[in-house]
């Protein structure tokens, strides 16, 4: 396994010494096409030899008529098989952010301006130390344009190049696999693993007391519900009611005055990372409760905010930062 894993390195380096970086929007040309047979098309080519052997041996003009169809048929397949490749158009590529030890996903756009369909197309990471990883696929139909997704291993925190992709096909036969790497200015963002056991830290108030309970009548409507036994009159929705509605009475609750504030510097955890990786569970923990957040880590100071796209500031932030 050592020795493959050094000879795809080797091949890896000599293909982007060859070829030089990539910068989409970039066509495949033939010069940075390769194509062996696969483990079919090998077996397929010892039957056609044997077949071959038979034929001579045996003088029959039958046997050797089927054979040097098979062959033929063997060099179109081949043929069609680096077509697939030849001329189709690399549009874009980006890799989605990803936690520290789980699969993070990247596309890659393609156009076909063939008038051919270009199928079983699969693209894999070609990581520099393992085999690609597990590899998806596409038809790709004549004229048309589409993504192709693969996964790619997120391994540690910060900004983590993708060095080298490959885009393959064995079709139509199967007997032969043509395929590229593609060295593209590409790198996904890596957050540290959602790690830690502390508590949530209480919120602060906005006067900056820490759990500060809201003041008297700073209540907000929350919700309406059927009308109890005891319930005041002065809360019943009346105007509900002269509609048609049932007896409703308005519920209110209290305010949530303060938000979640999290530092570094008063963070617990042993090391650096551990105490990232506590922030980090602290944010998906926040997000989960509705509790709106800070952050302060180093020369960054992100005021309390909430949703999708505070949280992926706050976690880049983490992932980034470099003490």
């Amino acid at each position: 396994m050592k020795t493959r894993g050094r000879w795809r390195t080797r091949v890896r380096t000599w293909a982007r010494r060859r070829q030089g970086a990539d910068e989409p929007p970039l066509a495949l040309n033939r010069r940075r096409l390769y194509i062996l047979p696969t483990r079919a098309g090998l077996a397929f080519a010892l039957l056609v030899g044997v077949m071959l052997l038979a034929g001579l041996n045996y003088n029959n003009s039958l046997g050797l008529i089927v054979t040097f169809m098979l062959a033929g048929l063997a060099l179109i397949g081949m043929y069609d098989c680096h077509r697939t490749l030849q001329g189709l158009r690399i549009i874009a590529a980006e890799a989605d952010d990803a936690f520290a030890g789980t699969q993070g996903e990247l596309r890659l756009s393609l156009d076909n301006t063939s008038r051919l369909p270009r199928r079983g197309l699969t693209l894999a990471v070609a990581d520099a130390a393992a085999a690609p990883t597990a590899a998806a696929r596409l038809d790709l139909a004549a004229l048309q344009s589409g993504a192709l997704r693969c996964a790619f291993r997120a391994r540690r925190r910060g900004r983590q190049p993708i060095e080298a992709l490959m885009l393959a096909t064995t079709q139509p036969t199967g007997l032969y696999r043509c395929w590229t790497w593609l060295h593209l200015p590409l790198a996904a963002i890596v957050y540290p693993a959602p790690q830690g056991e502390a508590p949530l830290p209480p919120p602060r108030s906005r006067h900056g007391a820490s759990g500060a309970p809201p003041a008297s009548g700073d209540e907000e409507w929350a919700a309406l519900r059927p009308f109890q036994p005891g319930d005041s009159p002065r809360a019943v929705a009346w105007k509900a009611y002269a509609r048609g509605a049932p007896l409703l009475v308005a519920r209110y609750e209290a305010v949530r005055g303060g938000e979640h504030r999290f530092e570094l510097a008063t963070t617990p955890g042993a090391g650096l990372e551990a105490r990232l990786s506590q922030i980090a569970a602290w944010i998906l923990a926040a997000e989960k409760r509705g509790e709106s957040y800070a952050l302060h880590i180093g020369d960054t100071n992100l005021p309390p905010a909430l949703g999708p796209a505070h949280r992926q500031r706050c976690l880049r932030a983490l992932a980034l930062h470099r003490p």
